[in-house]
C-alpha cells in the first residue's frame, strides 16, 4: 500500500489521492484500480476478515488525478450520494489548456452524449437520445504563452465532462490525446487535477475541506499554482 496516499480517515470515510492513469474502479483492462487499493489498505490496517466494505460515491477519469473520498459504511455512502445529488458536494479542478476561452470566466452548459464503444463523449443537441446536461463554472487564472491555467468547478458529474466542454470552447486540456489537447506535446499526462473537495461529514455534519497540489512537473511548473491553492483547515 506504499502507493496509496491517505489524507484523512475515520470510521465513516477515507480521503485519498488518486494517482493518474489508474482506473477508479475495476474495468476491462484488469489493471490495478484505486477502489481495490483502498479496500486492501483498510483490510490490512485494521486486520479485517474477508473483503472490507468501501463505498464508491464519485469517480475520476482514469488519466485524471487528485483528491477523492470513499465511504467506509453504507450509511456514509448513502449520505454522501445525497449531498452529490443535492449539489452540496463541491468538486474543483485545475486544468492547463491549450489556448483559453473567449471569456475569462463563465458558466458552460452543454448536452453530452457518450459513445460507450469508443469511450468518447461529444456535445450534442438536447433532443438527442441519451443526451445529459453538463454544467461547469470556470475561471482563467493565468495565461502563459500558448497555455492557460484554469480553475473549474463541476456542477454536474458527467463522464469526461471538463475535457469535452473545454474542447468545445476551443481550448482542449493539455495532454488530452482523446480530445485534441496533445498538439503541443504528445507524451505528457493529462493536465487535469482534482485539487479540492468540500462536503459535510456524513455523521458529524462537520464541513470538511481537502486540497492537494498537482504534480510539480510540466506543464504545471509554468504557473504559480501555490498562489491559487490555499490549504484550509476543516471548518
Amino acid at each position: 500500500m506504499e502507493d496509496l496516499i491517505v489524507l484523512y480517515e475515520d470510521n465513516h470515510i477515507i480521503v485519498v489521492v488518486k494517482p493518474q492513469n489508474i482506473p477508479t474502479q475495476a474495468d476491462s483492462s484488469a489493471d490495478r484500480d484505486l477502489l481495490t487499493m483502498v479496500k486492501d489498505y483498510v483490510k490490512a490496517k485494521y486486520e479485517k476478515p474477508g473483503e472490507a466494505y468501501i463505498g464508491l460515491v464519485h469517480r475520476l477519469d482514469r488519466p485524471t488525478g487528485g483528491v477523492m473520498v470513499f465511504a467506509r459504511t453504507s450509511k456514509a455512502a448513502s449520505r454522501l450520494c445525497e449531498q452529490i445529488q443535492a449539489g452540496d458536494f463541491e468538486k474543483k479542478y485545475l486544468a492547463v489548456t491549450v489556448g483559453h476561452p473567449r471569456d475569462r470566466r463563465g458558466r458552460l452548459e452543454n448536452y453530452l452524449v457518450k459513445d460507450e464503444a469508443a469511450n468518447m463523449v461529444k456535445i450534442a443537441p438536447a433532443m438527442i437520445e441519451g443526451a445529459k446536461k453538463a454544467i461547469l463554472d470556470y475561471n482563467v487564472l493565468e495565461v502563459n504563452d500558448k497555455i492557460s491555467l484554469i480553475d473549474i468547478r463541476l456542477i454536474t458529474g458527467r463522464s469526461h465532462q471538463a475535457r469535452v466542454q473545454m474542447m468545445g470552447q476551443g481550448c482542449p486540456i493539455f495532454g488530452d490525446a482523446k480530445y485534441g489537447g496533445d498538439t503541443l506535446a504528445k507524451t505528457h499526462k493529462l493536465a487535469l487535477w482534482s485539487y479540492s473537495l468540500r462536503f459535510e461529514h456524513p455523521v458529524t455534519k462537520q464541513v470538511m475541506v481537502f486540497k492537494v497540489f498537482p504534480p510539480e512537473t510540466s506543464p504545471w511548473k509554468f504557473f504559480a499554482v501555490d498562489k491559487y491553492i490555499n490549504v484550509v483547515k476543516p471548518e
